[in-house]
């Protein structure tokens, strides 16, 4: 069963410097129907103008991924981490027992536009800790790479949960296709883009939840880029 969560019905954050579509419950933006699913708790599609961002703020017991689109992220923590996040570059931050972050567009004039992630770790308590791996075209064109893993196999960055998170950028006309393990869930998140899954057609922006259907089919219909989990309940 595929189950398509449209752009247009996402939350919607206006702040000026930040344009943000939350696809479940976060913030001021709360949907019962909409708090999550499986392990993953938030996506949110982010725009930062130039100069913009989030000034140092807490988080604990999450675990957080960021993947940016266009432009170029500058990240800082409380546990001396500083770095610049660019297309192709994905980073996970641990919170853990808890970690301060600030994030703010690396460029004064150019907009930047990033996916942010939150996972539910296996369980609370562990170290923060910072992880940032790069991924080109030729590791992300036309197919599916993982990105992140429990156990980090394949030079994935490493998750405290039962995720494998995929990533492709898909020409028109592609196709990749996925089987997931019985019992698993699945996420599919169009970043840019639009494709046909399971002859089901996605735009930028949509997602679409994924039970009982072990075999999964993607066709780009244009250029495409797109973000896959496949989910230990």
């Amino acid at each position: 069963m595929i189950t398509i969560r449209k752009a247009e019905d996402r939350g919607h954050t206006d702040a000026g410097w930040l344009d943000s579509h939350h696809s479940f419950s976060f913030g001021h933006y709360f949907d019962p129907a909409a708090m999550g699913f499986g392990p993953l708790r938030v996506i949110n599609d982010d725009r930062v103008a130039g100069g913009g961002g989030f000034p140092p703020h807490p988080h604990a017991d999450m675990e957080i991924v960021s993947y940016v689109l266009e432009g170029a992220l500058q990240h800082r923590d409380s546990i001396g981490t500083g770095s610049v996040i660019r297309p192709g570059d994905v980073q996970r931050m641990s919170a853990g027992t808890g970690i301060r972050h600030s994030e703010f567009n690396a460029s004064a004039t150019d907009p930047v536009h990033f996916l942010q992630i939150w996972i539910l770790p296996e369980a609370d308590g562990f170290a923060p800790s910072y992880e940032q791996k790069s991924f080109g075209d030729a590791e992300l064109g036309d197919r599916l790479r993982l990105v992140a893993s429990r156990d980090g196999r394949d030079g994935a960055l490493t998750l405290h949960r039962d995720v494998d998170l995929y990533a492709g950028r898909l020409k028109a006309g592609t196709e990749v296709d996925h089987a997931f393990a019985t019992g698993r869930l699945g996420w599919l998140q169009v970043a840019r883009g639009s494709v046909t899954v399971n002859g089901q057609d996605l735009r930028e922006g949509d997602g679409a939840a994924i039970e009982r259907s072990p075999n999964l089919s993607i066709v780009a219909q244009g250029d495409a880029e797109i973000l896959l989990f496949d989910m230990a309940r």
